[in-house]
């Protein structure tokens, strides 16, 4: 059967159809189909380790792909928020100049999908940036989620801020650069007329507050009455204000860099020195009572307060001062010890809610960084550790394991962070401070070959060769970049696309003093 889709309507439905495939028989559209497919999982080619380490590693490579959906014809024609219909610019071939894309939102995406689109894709996150900038010219606000380019608050936040700052900061900048700034600097300090779908209708109170307060009457909050998730908000629009700074620090616009930065350390007004976690606080400053750290739902979203204490991927250094270094690490690998007992805080045949009175979640997104935090608190060889037993142990190649069977795959996010994963390479801030960085964990492979984009990367190729890659071999012994000998647990990002080759020496035994002379860049 052939089909002809279009948002827009019958005819460019008939002219998509004619465009693309009219000519086509079955086994010539097949074949294409799989020369594209190979094509793009070939931009990063793996060898060595389990059979089962490349299935899982290139089914997730694969989800990761799938997730944005299309919404723009052959001839640039795409539907408008207000219900009428726009046109994309062409260039000189007759092609629209991007691909519009919508569909859900980008929650938790920064850690997983950008990162990924980053290193290999960077053409899928140029257009998926365009995309967003021309839906807030179109309607004046950045969308939370979009479907048929209407705005579908699925959380009630929102978080395109952080990957807008993520593209132009790894050097994606061929688009509208100013719209976009102001774009998401709209999205972190206003709320007047700001409609529900573009989320955060809590941000009043957050800018002039300083934090959300806890209304456990109001679900995702208004202007003025705070949130029942006002812990989770205020952490989430915390991070999203650092994310804007870093990009204004960039653009040298020192003024809205200096707001946005106090805005940033929103995180320690809910901080409670007490149990050492985030706790949601009333209108009067008061913390709520009868809290339970374990408690789901009761001012965090979709997780718990242990769970989001860990959300200050914008300042490691100073949450891990204000918990205490011997406190934060023995907590952390205590939360992934339990954690381990359901596998990881889903996996199997559970579903990814289950998982939110645990002390870890991976099969939902608020808490996916923190097993990677340990390479700023001094001991990178439990990252090292517990990323790789997440990889082996939460995901399967059966439909009854790990996210294959009720875990929130969200458009390939748990799938994009296995492929991170089992290349050894994360960052928690998804490429958003003014020099990111790539931190470091635990290979599953014998050699990782990246292939850079020349329109974006200076280099060929970034490779990862991996000596003594055996299961339980995943602690680093030593490593070199480029021939010199690398004693930090993570590289810059502009180095990573210079391209050259990461060398790692693996043992089953931890290495505690590789990694920890210099802890990893952030912003400030």
């Amino acid at each position: 059967v052939k089909i002809g889709l279009s948002y827009t309507s019958i005819d460019n439905a008939k002219l998509n159809l004619e465009k693309e495939a009219a000519d086509l028989t079955f086994d010539e559209a097949k074949d294409l189909a799989k020369k594209r497919w190979n094509d793009a999982l070939n931009r990063i080619v793996v060898s060595g380790g389990t059979e089962d380490s490349r299935i899982k590693f290139y089914t997730g490579l694969y989800h990761a792909l799938l997730g944005r959906g299309l919404a723009s014809d052959v001839n640039g024609a795409y539907p408008k928020n207000d219900g009428s219909i726009g046109k994309i610019q062409l260039k000189q071939d007759g092609a629209p100049a991007f691909n519009y894309y919508n569909t859900d939102a980008i929650w938790g995406a920064y850690w997983n999908l950008t990162n990924l689109w980053a290193m290999a894709y960077p053409e899928y996150y140029k257009d998926w940036v365009q995309s967003q900038i021309l839906m807030y010219k179109d309607a004046g606000w950045l969308g939370d989620g979009i479907a048929a380019s209407k705005y579908v608050s699925g959380v009630g936040t929102n978080m395109v801020s952080i990957a807008l700052s993520g593209a132009y900061n790894s050097g994606i900048r061929n688009f509208d650069v100013e719209a976009g700034y102001q774009a998401a600097l709209k999205n972190e300090l206003e709320w007047r007329g700001r409609i529900e779908g573009a989320g955060k209708m809590d941000v009043r109170q957050f800018v002039e507050k300083g934090y959300v307060p806890y209304n456990d009457e109001v679900y995702f909050g208004t202007h003025d009455k705070g949130s029942s998730f006002s812990a989770s908000h205020t952490l989430e629009y915390s991070f999203s204000a650092y994310a804007v700074a870093q990009w204004a620090k960039v653009l040298g616009k020192t003024d809205d860099y200096k707001r946005l930065m106090e805005l940033s350390t929103g995180w320690a007004k809910l901080f409670d020195d007490t149990n050492k976690v985030i706790r949601p606080r009333l209108e009067n400053g008061e913390f709520i009572d009868k809290f339970n750290p374990l408690e789901p739902w009761r001012g965090f979203q979709e997780g718990n307060a242990v769970q989001y204490t860990f959300f200050v991927p914008q300042d490691p250094e100073g949450l891990i001062k204000r918990v205490g270094v011997d406190l934060f690490n023995n907590r952390l690998d205590s939360i992934f010890t339990e954690a381990r007992k359901s596998v990881f805080g889903g996996g199997k045949v559970t579903y990814a809610f289950s998982g939110l009175q645990s002390p870890y979640n991976h099969g939902n997104q608020p808490n996916l960084h923190i097993s990677w935090l340990f390479n700023f608190s001094g001991k990178p060889y439990l990252t090292q550790k517990w990323t790789r037993l997440i990889c082996d142990e939460f995901y399967g190649v059966t439909g009854e394991h790990g996210y294959g069977y009720g875990q929130d795959e969200d458009q390939g996010q748990l799938g994009a962070w296995y492929v991170l994963a089992g290349m050894g390479l994360f960052d928690v801030q998804g490429g958003a401070c003014d020099k990111p960085t790539f931190q470091i964990g635990s290979p599953l492979f014998d050699k990782i070959e990246i292939k850079l984009d020349p329109q974006y990367a200076k280099g060929k190729s970034f490779v990862i060769e991996v000596e003594n890659n055996t299961p339980d071999a995943y602690y680093i012994q030593s490593a070199e970049f480029n021939g010199k000998p690398l004693n930090n647990c993570w590289i810059y990002r502009e180095d990573f696309f210079k391209g050259g080759t990461l060398k790692l020496k693996m043992g089953s035994t931890p290495n505690v003093k590789w990694g920890t002379d210099v802890l990893p860049y952030y912003g400030k």
